[in-house]
């Protein structure tokens, strides 16, 4: 009988028994290790890699691609239908993404005009709604967007997650195209959580501080990283994915719990003698976050190199009273909505009386958690009725201020 021939690589020989994949041709055979050398052999020559050996159908128009950007005004309208007042951090943030999006399209002429981005820092106490806009905008683009938290990150060598954890979350959302991520957006959120701790008595390190802040310099300003592709530590003998962050734009936000007294302690620095009495502007110390300058991110712990690579600064209003009804009941996404929608899949009709709301208002208020309070205070009003609704046969349920004042006082975790 005939000994059957076994199958190999026409380019290496190695048969099929020594290789993950072995492709077969119409004449031969080849292995998935000669395809990847056969790749990187094409990549070194040029024109062969490059956008003109593309076909025309994945080609970017980039004429095209600048007229259906949406302008600062629209993207600001979008946002208002989800985030309740901040216009001026809405202002900020729209013209940052369309400049972004024009620096992407920006045509290659011999100008020796270079648009450089203009990476974002938003301050605003917790609830106010920093993680809600990044959230908001992201639907409303066509680039690669995710959002990372600074909390997580060390100094490389520690356990933790080095900085270049952003690009592989990055990677990730884009499905891996390299092309796509290069041009996408990034929302670093408690960026406040590695500021440099000069008072820390302790005498262990501070892993998670000015060393992650020196880490990420690189990613703001714009370089080639190495990713390691599934995330996770660097190893030596790992393939890494090349990222160029130069068309990546970063967007920073944190609460700085407490840099209202750094703000306070400069802008009462000149306050001494007469004539600087007579000149001292009226300042509104219920909203101290008005008045923010880099120089009070620098005397909050950040590191100048990485101020200086966040050159807009913008800050979030605090949420009164009125603002905090308008966002229980205004956005498409509402919190009272939410509930309504949970009821009526029950095929009940939930309603809250105007008392009700005034006084889940009043408790958020006196919480001082900003619209996250909101949240916590309907949740726990509403979780008895909703354990109780589906299971009896009602058609309509009316929430009034007697029976949330009933369930909050009910709540031990919730009782001021």
């Amino acid at each position: 009988m005939a000994k059957k021939t076994e199958n190999r690589c026409s380019f290496c020989g190695r048969s099929e028994k020594e290789v993950a994949l072995l492709v077969t041709g119409m004449n031969g055979f080849i292995c998935d290790q000669c395809i990847a050398q056969a790749y990187e052999i094409a990549r070194s020559v040029p024109n062969i890699m490059d956008d003109t050996a593309k076909p025309a159908s994945e080609k970017v128009n980039k004429e095209q691609e600048l007229k259906e950007i949406p302008k600062p005004q629209e993207i600001k309208e979008y946002l208002d239908q989800y985030v309740i007042g901040q216009d001026d951090a809405k202002k900020y943030l729209s013209v940052a993404v369309y400049n972004h999006y024009k620096r992407l399209s920006q045509p290659e002429d011999n100008d020796g005009v270079e648009i450089e981005k203009s990476n974002i820092i938003m301050v605003g106490s917790t609830g106010t709604g920093k993680t809600l806009l990044a959230r908001t905008i992201a639907k409303l683009l066509n680039v690669p967007f995710t959002i990372v938290d600074a909390t997580v990150f060390t100094e490389a060598g520690y356990v933790g997650e080095d900085v270049e954890s952003i690009l592989t979350r990055l990677l990730q959302v884009a499905d891996y195209n390299l092309e796509a991520a290069e041009r996408g957006i990034v929302f670093i959120d408690e960026i406040d959580k590695i500021a440099r701790k000069s008072d820390n008595p302790s005498i262990t390190r501070d892993v998670s501080g000015e060393g992650v802040q020196q880490g990420m310099l690189k990613l703001l300003e714009g370089t080639i990283v190495n990713v390691p592709p599934k995330g996770g530590r660097k190893h030596p003998d790992q393939d890494y994915i090349h990222v160029d962050t130069r068309n990546i734009l970063f967007i920073c936000g944190g609460a700085f719990d407490g840099i209202e007294r750094k703000i306070a302690q400069r802008l009462n620095t000149h306050t001494v003698g007469y004539n600087s009495v007579q000149n001292t502007r009226k300042i509104n110390k219920n909203d101290m976050m008005q008045y923010i300058a880099p120089q009070d991110l620098k005397s909050f712990g950040l590191i100048p190199e990485i101020i200086g690579r966040l050159p807009v600064l913008t800050h979030l209003d605090p949420l009164d009273h009125d603002a905090l009804r308008r966002i229980l009941v205004e956005p498409k996404n509402s919190i009272v909505r939410q509930y309504i929608k949970l009821f009526q899949m029950d095929n009940i009709k939930l309603t809250f009386t105007t008392e009700a709301l005034d006084y889940i208002v009043d408790k958020a208020v006196e919480y001082k958690l900003g619209a996250r309070g909101l949240r916590s205070i309907v949740e726990t009003i509403m979780t008895d009725i909703m354990f109780k609704a589906p299971s009896q046969n009602i058609s309509k349920v009316e929430i009034t201020k007697q029976y949330a004042e009933e369930q909050l006082e009910s709540s031990g975790s919730m009782i001021a």
